[in-house]
């Protein structure tokens, strides 16, 4: 008879982190159900590629896993995911990403980040999950400079629509939480990279370029910095977190007790952009191109996290240095694209 632990379902699991940790979970021996609508939002050979090192992962192990080409918003067959299912554990990591594509794009937005997310709420209400746990973003503390950032900080004031959303989520999600008692945790990612990332964010985009011999746009002038994480310290905060939910208590008039919290998930240090450029420029040993512009819009010059809560809850330490972080980036680049 096979065994497992228990079901847990990952949406966006060809996404970046979504492969990574469902990876993460059938090495120990979880049955997950994976769903991703396998979007053109960037090159889908990426994505396939990530499906296919998930399956040579589970080895003899195939019935721990099962993939569904499903967008969130469709609710007859999200419905029926659940139905036949009945995961323990539901990780949303599905959403439409970018700062940039949000200012010419925005209704894809409100159709999976909004609508889709919503969906996932709903299920998640009608059969009984034990924990939910949602992908939020740094975008949400907008242009706030008071650093680093702390999960107490008001974040009415996103700078782009992606922003909006992903405040919206974690209203959304308080409020399921709070009438429903449902435990749910939001986690708020600082830039994430790593092997297997997305080609729209500058480690990829610096990397193809600089191989190509091309220019890289250096925006703000070079003065921008980012609290850089490496996607094994995402997945192991991430994975830790699913299994440790909030307490469920039935007294939703203590407002304490609402099974709702919310964690930064970054390094804690900011990374100068330019460092980064030139730890790439060492592992990938060619000079970049270099042609610096004003900011864009919906961009922000600075992020921080302050991780403090997320070390209490789980005991979370990333251990991933940038320079360490950068080589093992660089090394997956050129073996991925040779």
């Amino acid at each position: 008879m096979n065994k497992f632990e228990k079901v847990v379902l990952i949406t966006g699991c060809a996404g970046f982190i979504g492969a990574a940790l469902t990876k993460r979970f059938l090495a120990e021996n979880f049955k997950v159900i994976g769903i991703d609508n396998l979007n053109d939002y960037y090159d889908r050979q990426l994505k396939y590629d990530r499906l296919r090192d998930i399956e040579n992962s589970v080895n003899n192990k195939k019935y721990l896993w099962d993939f569904f080409k499903i967008s969130l918003e469709n609710v007859s067959e999200i419905k029926n995911i659940f139905k036949k299912n009945k995961p323990n554990i539901v990780i949303n990591l599905a959403a439409q990403a970018g700062v940039r594509f949000s200012i010419k794009n925005p209704d894809s937005y409100v159709n999976s980040n909004l609508n889709g997310f919503f969906n996932i709420l709903e299920n998640c209400k009608n059969y009984n999950v034990e924990h939910l746990v949602y992908a939020s973003s740094s975008s949400v503390y907008g242009g706030n400079n008071d650093y680093p950032f702390t999960e107490n900080q008001k974040i009415d004031k996103p700078l782009s629509f992606y922003a909006a959303t992903k405040i919206s989520n974690e209203m959304m999600a308080y409020s399921y939480s709070n009438i429903h008692n449902i435990p749910i945790t939001g986690l708020r990612f600082f830039t994430v990279y790593g092997p297997w990332g997305r080609p729209d964010m500058a480690p990829m985009i610096f990397s193809k370029k600089i191989l190509l011999r091309e220019p890289i746009s250096i925006y703000n002038y070079g003065k921008m910095s980012r609290d850089f994480t490496f996607i094994e310290d995402i997945v192991e905060g991430t994975y830790l977190c699913a299994l440790k939910a909030p307490k469920n208590n039935n007294e939703k008039t203590n407002k304490n007790k609402i099974p709702n919290k919310i964690f930064n998930i970054g390094f804690g240090k900011p990374i100068l952009l330019n460092y980064f450029i030139e730890l790439l420029e060492e592992n990938l040993s060619i000079k970049a191109i270099k042609k610096f512009e004003p900011i864009q819009p919906g961009d922000v010059e600075k992020t921080f996290s302050n991780t403090k809560l997320l070390e209490e809850w789980i005991g979370y330490k990333p251990t991933v240095s940038v320079e360490e972080g950068v080589r093992r980036f660089a090394s997956w680049f050129l073996e991925y694209n040779s």
